[in-house]
């Protein structure tokens, strides 16, 4: 079979082998790994109803007309002298240039500790190699802010939360950019009083941009965040491009990869995220505050990533939607050492919708469960939200899906509050770990199966042939078959 030849083929058929040195090779490998299949997989993919026009294609970051250098403004890159007000006066310089073009702040070679700091729009943050901007880790030092309004009370606390390390709101044109520099939160010390419950204010995100638009992040390694790790909310046309994401897979809470919130034309691609919470996230607000604000994340492509998540998913969408989620495309995907692989998850009370959603193109490899989708996520803000705010679920596909070591590889679980609709399954091989019937498992959806499925579909689908011939009607759209133990 041509999926099981050459280098993915060594992959699938060599579960415990780790023969990589550092994550970059890892990165490379798993790549090419990925691409040797899907170049194969393109020649069966059909045309769906998922059509990305809105998404503009990102010229390459522009060249400013000025350039500093953060020594310049007395930055010193020892690791231990505290840069924060050099780049705060590098960071003001460049505001001065906005009707010339902006500026460009370069951080040399070195580790540059600073406390968290705010970017200006026409700006461009450029890592040199081998530099390191390290977040101090003394909350002191950590400024706060409202909530979000999307999530009212705040995520973790109620009231005010911390700001994250690179900040901007209400900005245009803004690049974070380098020769693969990193971007280091220094987050063990906030994970080790998250669990003990020593904090009083929800963590801040590494890097965080609000309101803004015309935003690109490429060619930098974002790593160990307190919590979130990229967070676009309320934004509009944000290109993310070949970034590296990490933090430990156990023991690092929350330390999601990339965030879309309430986002608009958004494409991340050429990305490696190995992380300690879900790989990416999309978002939308949280139950009636994100009902109230009313912000959809919509017209987003995810592409060419390899993921890791131990803990979480490496593709989610929810559980906090409820301002809606649509016209998402996520393609050429490989996850791998995985807790699940996709997840759309939600519960009452968010209101909201999850529509026009296509998978294309995914390969799992030793994956608990490979595709799940979760209708009772109770996790809520407070006593205030509505039960009866019920999110809606549709139009759904997965296309072009293989595997090897998968658990579970279909858990699909509506219920008769949440019935999931007009989901679809076309061209799935997916090599399993259990030997049960029931792991393909399916609660109050409707939708249909086109060619070879594999392992067998349960009985909620209905059925047709390579050619769209109708082989076999659904018998029963509303039986449970969901089993935990497996």
């Amino acid at each position: 079979m041509v999926e099981n030849s050459g280098v993915l083929g060594w992959f699938l058929l060599n579960p415990k082998t780790p023969p990589f040195a550092s994550h970059k090779t890892l990165f490379a490998f798993l790549w090419v790994a990925a691409l040797a299949s899907l170049f194969v997989w393109q020649r069966n993919t059909i045309s769906g109803f998922l059509v990305l026009g809105g998404v503009p294609v990102q010229p390459p970051p522009k060249l400013r007309p000025v350039v500093f250098c953060l020594t310049e403004f007395g930055g010193v890159g020892d690791g231990v002298t505290l840069n924060t007000e050099a780049f705060e006066r590098g960071v003001r310089a460049i505001s001065k240039l906005g009707n010339k073009g902006g500026g460009q702040l370069t951080v040399p070679p070195g580790r540059w500790l600073t406390a968290p700091f705010n970017l200006t729009s026409h700006m461009t943050l450029f890592l040199a190699p081998d530099a390191v901007i390290l977040a101090i880790q003394d909350e002191k030092y950590w400024p706060l802010m409202p909530a979000l309004p999307s999530y009212g009370y705040g995520r973790e606390h109620p009231g005010p939360r911390y700001t994250s390390l690179i900040h901007g709101q209400n900005l245009r044109d803004v690049v974070i950019t380098g020769h693969n520099g990193t971007i280091n939160g220094q987050g063990q010390t906030w994970w080790t009083k998250y669990r003990q419950k020593l904090l009083n204010h929800t963590r801040g995100p590494l890097v965080q941009i609000l309101w803004s638009s015309d935003i690109v992040i490429s060619n930098i390694t974002l790593r160990d965040s307190p919590f979130w790790t990229l967070h676009p909310y309320d934004c509009k046309n944000v290109t993310v491009k070949n970034v590296t994401i990490l933090a430990p897979v156990y023991h690092a809470p929350n330390t999601d990869g990339i965030d879309p919130d309430s986002c608009e034309d958004m494409l991340i691609e050429d990305c490696y995220i190995s992380v300690g919470d879900d790989a990416i996230a999309i978002k939308s607000g949280w139950d009636q505050y994100g009902i109230t604000y009313g912000r959809p994340s919509k017209n987003i492509v995810i592409r060419n990533l390899v993921v890791r998540s131990n803990v979480s998913a490496g593709i989610s969408i929810g559980s906090e939607m409820s301002g809606g989620v649509s016209n998402v495309l996520v393609e050429n995907i490989l996850v791998w050492e995985s807790r699940r692989a996709m997840r759309i998850k939600t519960a009452p009370g968010r209101g909201g919708y999850v529509r026009q959603i296509t998978y294309r193109n995914l390969v799992f490899k030793n994956v608990r469960v490979g595709i799940v989708i979760k209708t009772d996520y109770n996790e809520h803000p407070g006593a205030g939200y509505d039960p009866k705010a019920l999110p809606i679920l549709r139009d759904v596909r997965f296309i072009n899906i293989r595997g090897q070591g998968v658990r579970v590889p279909v858990r699909i679980q509506g219920s008769e509050q949440i019935p999931i609709r007009n989901v679809t399954f076309q061209n799935m091989k997916v090599g399993t770990t259990y030997k049960k019937k029931h792991i393909f498992q399916c609660a109050f959806v409707q939708g249909q199966v086109i060619g070879t499925i594999s392992p067998a579909p349960c009985d909620s689908f209905d059925r047709y042939d390579e050619q769209g011939q109708l082989v076999k009607h659904a018998a029963s759209q509303n039986v449970t078959d969901i089993d935990y133990e497996i």
